[in-house]
């Protein structure tokens, strides 16, 4: 229980990589602050589950988030793992959605990061972790919001890194590849859509294409890379993108 006395908040927790994320975290000791949509006795169940609260902020509203980070109080630990996707080619793509996934996945992750720091910084310590993407590194067609954001991610989380290095607390993103969750199932009938393929055939040959081990990544994994990042072993690990993606990005 190295995390005993640490408090962590998981945007984007109440299912998928964000809930593993937030469960492994409680399994190492960590206080857990939950974020997210969801069935309210669902994440009730959960808050009991993992003696945690719960934040329903939406993260695309600046206000939001300020008053979700005065409630959840010093955070000792910060994984942004918040996210949407939309998938369509670039000049029929919404604005609006083009907006919404650039302020959840990305502006989200500043606002968080900006608020949680000097607690950080007078503690002498802390974690900041963002699920990025394989699309962090890569680029898919149809998917210019997510691509753009998952790469700004990437960069921003280098910028704090550095900025942060003296003051005892750390920046890495981890970068899955297909992880089965909600977020990966919603996206299959818009790409169905947009490429004119069969549900198994955006599985197959679209999903799992670019996967050399043919395997979702599962969320435990995600979960088991976050607490690693939290231990003192990794007190040099800083600006890293650790990607979980079956060899995907493989250069």
């Amino acid at each position: 229980m190295f995390l005993e006395g640490k408090r962590a908040l998981v945007t984007g927790s109440t299912s998928g990589i964000g809930l593993a994320v937030a469960q492994a975290l409680h399994g190492a000791g960590a206080e857990v602050v939950l974020n997210g949509f969801g069935d309210e006795a669902e994440i009730a169940g959960l808050c009991e589950e993992l003696g945690a609260t719960h934040s329903g902020a939406d993260l695309t509203d600046a206000a939001q988030i300020e008053a979700m980070m005065r409630e959840a109080g010093e955070i000792d630990i910060l994984v942004n793992n918040a996210g949407m996707q939309h998938v369509a080619p670039v000049e029929e793509f919404p604005v609006e959605k083009w907006n919404t996934i650039i302020a959840l996945n990305l502006t989200a992750a500043f606002h968080t990061t900006r608020l949680a720091v000097p607690g950080m910084k007078r503690n002498g310590w802390g974690r900041i972790i963002n699920t990025a993407s394989a699309h962090s590194k890569v680029a898919s067609p149809f998917k210019s919001a997510y691509n753009s954001a998952k790469h700004g991610l990437d960069g921003f989380t280098k910028t704090i890194a550095l900025e942060l290095a003296e003051h005892g607390v750390t920046a890495n993103c981890i970068s899955p590849g297909y992880v089965w969750t909600p977020l990966v199932e919603n996206q299959i009938p818009d790409t169905m859509k947009a490429r004119g393929l069969t549900r198994d055939e955006v599985i197959n040959d679209v999903l799992l294409a670019k996967q050399p081990t043919k395997k979702f990544v599962q969320p435990e994994e995600i979960g088991a890379l976050a607490v690693f990042l939290c231990r003192d072993e990794a007190q040099n690990v800083n600006g890293a993108n650790w990607s979980v993606d079956g060899g995907w990005t493989a250069d």
